[in-house]
This record gives C-alpha cells, sequence and structure tokens, in this order.
C-alpha cells in the first residue's frame, strides 16, 4: 500500500481525494517539490526544504508546515513506502475556494499532498547517453518558482518523446536556460560551463551538487551565460535533476555532440556523483 500524507492525514494514496474547487485543479495555483531519497535517507532534506519555501514565498501561500513538520511527514512516507530509494513529491496549493474566481481568496486553508514513488537509477542512460532536441523557451518569466502549472513544460518535454529522445534543451534570445525538465551544462575545451542562476531558470539542487562536485576535483568549471552557438559547438552536453541524476545528452536535433558517446567530463562527474551517492546518501566506505 502506497501510503500518502493529506492536511494532516495519513491515508492510502488510491483513496486520497482533493476538492474539484482546489486552486490547484483549477488553476495550476501552487507549487510542488521532489526530495529523492536513497536508502530511505533524503537527499539534502533542508535544501529542498529550502527551495519549497521559496517558491511558497514567489507565489504567496504561506507555508503550512514548519521544517520540522515536513520533516516528519518525509521521514513517515518514506518509512512506509516498500522501495528504499524513492522521490518524495510534495505539491502545496493554496487551497479550496468557495467560487472560482482568478483573484486569491479571501480565506483558504492549502491544502498539502505528500507520497512517494520509487526512484529507479538511469543505468543504460548514464552509460550509453541520451538524445535530446532543443525549440525556443516558451515558458513564463518566473522559471526559479517550481510551480505546479507546467503545461508549457508539459509541451516541451513531449517534443522530445515524440522524437524518441530523452530532454529539450530550451533557448530564450539565443541563451541557454534549462530543459524541460532537467539543468544543462556544456563543455569546452575540458571547461565545465553552468548557466548562472537567475528567474528563466530552477535553481537545482543537483546543479549545486555537480559544481561542488567539479570544484572538489579539480575540474575546470565557469559560471555564465552559454550561448545557442556554445551549445550547439560543444564537445560534451550534459542535463541533471535530482532523478535522473547526470546524464550526458550524446546528440542534439539529430546532429552528434563531440563523438557521439559520453565525453570524460561528463564521465568524471557522472561517476564523482555515483561516489557521492554511496558515501554520502548510503554510507559506504
Amino acid at each position: 500500500m502506497s501510503l500518502a500524507y493529506l492536511n494532516g492525514n495519513y491515508q492510502p494514496l488510491s483513496e486520497t481525494k482533493v476538492s474539484v474547487m482546489d486552486r490547484g485543479f483549477l488553476f495550476g495555483d501552487g507549487v510542488y517539490e521532489v526530495v529523492p531519497v536513497y536508502g530511505r535517507k533524503p537527499f539534502r532534506r533542508h535544501e529542498h526544504l529550502a527551495r519549497l519555501q521559496a517558491s511558497l514565498d514567489g507565489v504567496r501561500i504561506a507555508n503550512p508546515l514548519s521544517a520540522a513538520e515536513w520533516s516528519a511527514v518525509i521521514d513517515r512516507i518514506s518509512s512506509a513506502a516498500a522501495f528504499a530509494d524513492q522521490q518524495i513529491c510534495i505539491q502545496v496549493t493554496r487551497g479550496a475556494a468557495p467560487v472560482r474566481n482568478h483573484a486569491f481568496p479571501t480565506s483558504a486553508t492549502p491544502t498539502v499532498l505528500v507520497f512517494a514513488e520509487e526512484l529507479l537509477p538511469p543505468k543504460a542512460e548514464l552509460r550509453d547517453g541520451v538524445r535530446a532536441v532543443s525549440a525556443a523557451d516558451i515558458r513564463w518569466l518566473r522559471c526559479n518558482i517550481k510551480a505546479t502549472s507546467l503545461l508549457a513544460n508539459c509541451l516541451l518535454r513531449q517534443m522530445a518523446v515524440d522524437a524518441g529522445c530523452a530532454e529539450t534543451v530550451l533557448f530564450r534570445d539565443g541563451i541557454l536556460t534549462e530543459g524541460a525538465a532537467a539543468n544543462i551544462f556544456a563543455v569546452k575545451d575540458g571547461v565545465l560551463l553552468a548557466p548562472q542562476k537567475n528567474h528563466l531558470m530552477l535553481p537545482g539542487i543537483t546543479y549545486d551538487v555537480i559544481l561542488e562536485i567539479a570544484a572538489a576535483h579539480g575540474m575546470p568549471h565557469v559560471v555564465r551565460d552559454i550561448t545557442e552557438a556554445e551549445v550547439r559547438n560543444a564537445d560534451e552536453l550534459l542535463m541533471s535533476s535530482s532523478t535522473r541524476e547526470v546524464l550526458s545528452i550524446v546528440e542534439l536535433d539529430g546532429r552528434p555532440v563531440g563523438n557521439g558517446r559520453p565525453g570524460p567530463v561528463g564521465q568524471a562527474l557522472a561517476a564523482a556523483y555515483q561516489d557521492f551517492k554511496r558515501t554520502v546518501m548510503y554510507g559506504e566506505d
């Protein structure tokens, strides 16, 4: 049985119901967070909760739980799951209102939903790399908020699926932003290039880990704007997210990236990330 937390109650996920008048359903008026769990140990719990707080602040929803309460819910949901490696899905909406109105209701209690799904490591993709397509970034201008209104992301991600690819790389005004559901990095002449955080991209937790790993291992890296031309002429392209970890993009829009295989920087970062998981998350020597 998959356990869910809804507004203070624990219940089977299959029996969990939300009002049709909930503003998350009517307007996508809410935010979400996904916390990876390895061996039932949440990955960077505090950073994920801090990003959740930033998203809530960005859409003016009062945080319904304290940090300690969030941690207790996450631990309870995680411990009840049948699988040790999970993704804990958190959604907070502005709540249900008596009438459908774009303006915020004068009184509404936020809806809080938490549940777990199994997290499967990307084994074949890690070994072989993945393919991607590109598109203009058609999303709104507050991509740093992890909002539930993800229609543009869904359309962009479906472009990749329709092409048999793993991700859609996005450009806005000739500058790399991110992917439909991942952060994107480029590599040129052995230097890792990371787009700088701003309102046009999600501040990825794994993005931070990659830069920490690069610094710890003495890998040359630069954080700055990356042009579309630089992406298309990169020696390597990488994508990262909390659930897909670190993957090499070996083909973009039908053209090979580099030699069409995961490159040395991507391989080194992916291996270091796996070491990080084993030592920090699983506690192995």
